[in-house]
């Protein structure tokens, strides 16, 4: 449980929920409750943290309640993009919020390829980020939705888990200009105890090739945090943090190392479609609800 204050900004009044909540509303304005469609007990817990709303001219306002801090506590908020491409927006290649928890979450949304609805969960495309990253940044995202980024473990296992099923599509292209993908029909992330394990199923080729059904079943590795079955750390031997077993077929948060390399297994790399020994340009994770 925490608490919830009311706080008047320049711009408005600001609602807050330990944090989570945040909502920024225009002085002397309702807020329109009835849009939100709570469910007990976010119903009436937000119409008493919000009500000092309409008395703006007050600087602090006393409107202290207690706040449930559960994932989501049954807000209908917008879940992922499958919620803006119904609700929202169809525009393809936007940022929008999305809210796993009840904390907003940026994410790139792909409402084109294949009937659209795809939030990003992975994405690559210059090099301008840095994947060599400690499980910490790993756990909780990273990078910027509108370029390069990876959406964060914990984020893919409530969204994963959410008594909603996903299908994962990975799109990739190399530095000639040639494009492929590889689908799957189930895709979810375990929980943190569970080492964010990955389970995937379900391939359908888009002339990339198999490279991920290898690692299904195996935990989530960075090089400060070892989880994989191999008897050394292939996060630090091969420069990059994924769902490695002994070692890897995929290595996509990889070193950006710009096509053909003698580093092999070190790059951006997706095996089935260009071999070891070549890092891709780009590479996105996106999934879908399942129909």
């Amino acid at each position: 449980m925490g608490r919830g204050q009311c706080l008047r900004e320049q711009s408005g009044v600001k609602c807050l929920a330990q944090g989570h909540f945040d909502t920024l509303l225009k002085p002397g304005i309702e807020p329109a409750l009835s849009s939100f469609n709570f469910g007990p007990p976010c119903h009436s817990m937000l119409v008493h943290m919000c009500a000092c709303v309409l008395a703006a001219t007050l600087v602090k306002p006393a409107c202290s309640v207690s706040v449930h801090s559960v994932p989501r506590c049954d807000l209908n908020l917008v879940l992922d993009c499958d919620d803006i491409y119904a609700n929202y927006s169809r525009l393809s290649g936007d940022v929008y919020s999305i809210y796993p928890t009840i904390t907003p979450v940026k994410v790139y949304c792909d409402m084109d390829t294949d009937g659209g609805k795809w939030t990003v969960i992975q994405r690559r495309v210059d090099g301008t980020v840095n994947f060599y990253r400690p499980w910490a940044q790993y756990q909780a995202g990273f990078g910027d939705a509108s370029g390069e980024y990876w959406l964060g473990l914990e984020n893919m296992h409530i969204l994963t888990n959410n008594k909603i099923k996903y299908e994962l599509r990975v799109d990739m292209e190399d530095f000639e200009g040639n494009t492929a993908f590889a689908s799957y029909s189930s895709f979810s992330v375990g929980s943190e105890a569970d080492g964010y394990k990955l389970q995937v199923a379900g391939f359908s080729d888009g002339g990339a090739g198999d490279s991920l059904t290898y690692h299904s079943g195996a935990k989530f590795s960075t090089f400060d945090k070892d989880q994989d079955g191999n008897g050394g750390n292939c996060a630090i031997l091969f420069y990059g943090a994924f769902w490695y077993k002994s070692c890897l077929f995929v290595n996509i948060n990889g070193v950006y190392l710009w096509g053909p390399t003698p580093h092999a297994h070190k790059g951006v790399v997706w095996r089935h479609w260009k071999g070891a020994s070549y890092s891709v340009k780009a590479v996105a994770m996106k999934i879908r609800r399942v129909p």
